[in-house]
This record gives structure tokens, C-alpha cells and sequence, in this order.
């Protein structure tokens, strides 16, 4: 089969249709010469005669109408197939879209992926990335874009949708002195062994996820590093550690053992975004980062009238 050549099929049922070498060169572009010889290859594949021809005639051999009955579907389906990747490669349309995410997918995030696929036929697949490393599979071409948290500074990266930035949280055991208070303050932090995320993220990336020190110089200690959210929680509710989180996260994961309490003076907020490479930037995925900007637009106009 791998020596089969789709031009010898593409002649075989040209000449059935035509029944005349004559006509099936011109259509085809060849020579009469050029005609016979992948026939002859095709026969000789499959092992059979599959044309008869005489000097007055051309016509089938029972074996081969059947074979073109039989191959006609396949070859038909390889043409359209060809043909609508060469079209969606023309407009760069794409009917898959691979996008990461880290610990939780946003509601909103699933009603625009929802809509892309309604008004488009465009299919968001979800997949969880490392915690530590946003930008990788994005970068190596693994998926298409990924919701991360912010900053980006790579060039290679464009961020195309930016959510509402977010409180920042510290998640503590239930058994820990903070847990109590319900807030902290952010010079407190030094006092604490505070988790961080492990992967190949730029030193910039890191830091913002957890600074080295508070905003007056204490070095904030960070012994341990973690690859997910739920790993992070379990190590907060031991009691040993604690992990800075994004609001709605902590919204979206209660557990009976873990506290998120409020920090104050913390300069910045949690915010996450929309990326994608910049040279592989598609209709489709500014189609995404549109429908993100309207369901965000139409939540913030729903609490505006519920105030």
C-alpha cells in the first residue's frame, strides 16, 4: 500500500470514466505515454488487469469496476479531507483549540469555550498544566494557549485576554494562629515558611508568585516547592507551610482543613490572562479572548445591577 501513488488512482478513475486514454491524458495534464505507464504501475501493485484495450475500445474488467466501486468513497474522501485543511490553512482556521490551565478553569472560561464551539465549530480541549511552568507547552507548540497567571514579558508570548486582577489570599491549617485572625499582615509573611511553585518558569514569573522578601526587606523563607494546587493545600492543612492563592481559587476550593485568610499591604494583585505564541496567533483564539471580554463585561454588569 505505501507504494501505491494517489496520481495511479486518480488515472484509473479518470480512465473509467472517460474510457478513452486520449481524454484522460488532457484532463489530467500528461501524455497518452504518461497514462499507460501508472496504469501499468497500479496493475502491477495490485496484481491484476484491471483495463482492457483493444484498438477500437476501452473498458473495465470486472475486477476492475469493482476496484473502482471500492476505491472511488476513499479517494473522494482523501480529496475533501485535502481540501479543507488547505482551506482552513488559507484562512488559519483552526477546529480544535488545546488550552492549559493550572489548578481550576474558570465559569467563565467554559461558557466562552461553549460559545466558540455554537457559533463556530471550534472545540476548546482543556488540559492541566504544571503549576510551575505557563509558558512551555504553550512555547513547544503543545497547545495553543494556556490561562496563566500574569506577568508575561516573553515577546514570543502575546497576552490576549487579561482577567480582573484578584485579592491574594494566604491559605493556612485550620490549627494555625493566623487562621483565627482571618487577616494578616504582609511584614508577617517573614515569619512563615511559605510554599512555591517548582518548573522552568522565568526567575520574574517565580518571584511574583512569591516575593523574596516583604515590602520592608524580610526575607519571606520558602523551603518547599510544589507542582499543583491540590498539593499545596494538603501541605498548608499539615500545618507547616502556607501558600499564597488567588480569591477566586480559594472560592472555588473549600476544604474543612485550610483557612484563607486576607493579606494587607500587599502591593499586587492576582491576575491571570489569556496567552498564546505570537506567531501562532489565530481567528479563533481572538474569537476566545472576545467572548471572554464579553462574559466578563455582562458579570460585571449583572453586580453593578445587583448593587
Amino acid at each position: 500500500m505505501n507504494q501505491v501513488h494517489v496520481q495511479e488512482i486518480e488515472c484509473l478513475l479518470t480512465l473509467a470514466e472517460e474510457l478513452h486514454f486520449g481524454r484522460t491524458a488532457v484532463r489530467l495534464g500528461c501524455s497518452q505515454s504518461r497514462v499507460s505507464q501508472l496504469l501499468a504501475g497500479l496493475e502491477r501493485r495490485i496484481g491484476v488487469r484491471l483495463v482492457e484495450r483493444t484498438s477500437r475500445r476501452v473498458e473495465l474488467t470486472r475486477f476492475g469496476a469493482q476496484f473502482v466501486d471500492e476505491v472511488r468513497p476513499a479517494y473522494t474522501a482523501l480529496v475533501t479531507v485535502f481540501a479543507q485543511a488547505h482551506e482552513r490553512a488559507r484562512s488559519g482556521a483552526l477546529c480544535q483549540l488545546r488550552i492549559g490551565f493550572s489548578g481550576s478553569v474558570y465559569e467563565e472560561v467554559t461558557e466562552a469555550s461553549r460559545r466558540l464551539r455554537a457559533d463556530h465549530e471550534v472545540t476548546v480541549l482543556l488540559s492541566e498544566i504544571p503549576l510551575g511552568s505557563p509558558f512551555s507547552a504553550v512555547l513547544e507548540g503543545r497547545l495553543d494557549a494556556a490561562v496563566v497567571e500574569l506577568p508575561v514579558s516573553d515577546p514570543a508570548l502575546t497576552v490576549g485576554f487579561r482577567f480582573p486582577p484578584q485579592d491574594r489570599l494566604l491559605a493556612v491549617a485550620t490549627s494555625h494562629p493566623l487562621a483565627d485572625d482571618g487577616r494578616v499582615h504582609v511584614e508577617e509573611l517573614a515569619g512563615l515558611d511559605v510554599l512555591r511553585p517548582t518548573g522552568d518558569a522565568p526567575d520574574y514569573w517565580m518571584a511574583a508568585r512569591v516575593p523574596r522578601t516583604t515590602p520592608a526587606g524580610a526575607p519571606i523563607r520558602s523551603t518547599t516547592a510544589i507542582s499543583t494546587i491540590q498539593e499545596g493545600l494538603g501541605l498548608a492543612a499539615a500545618g507547616d507551610h502556607a501558600m499564597l492563592i488567588c480569591r477566586p481559587l480559594a472560592e472555588r476550593v473549600t476544604r474543612s482543613d485550610v483557612r484563607y485568610v486576607v493579606i494587607d499591604g500587599l502591593d499586587e494583585p492576582s491576575q491571570m490572562g489569556l496567552i498564546w505564541r505570537t506567531d501562532r496567533t489565530t481567528p479563533q483564539l481572538t474569537m476566545l479572548a472576545g467572548f471572554l471580554r464579553e462574559e466578563y463585561s455582562r458579570v460585571t454588569a449583572a453586580e453593578k445591577l445587583a448593587v
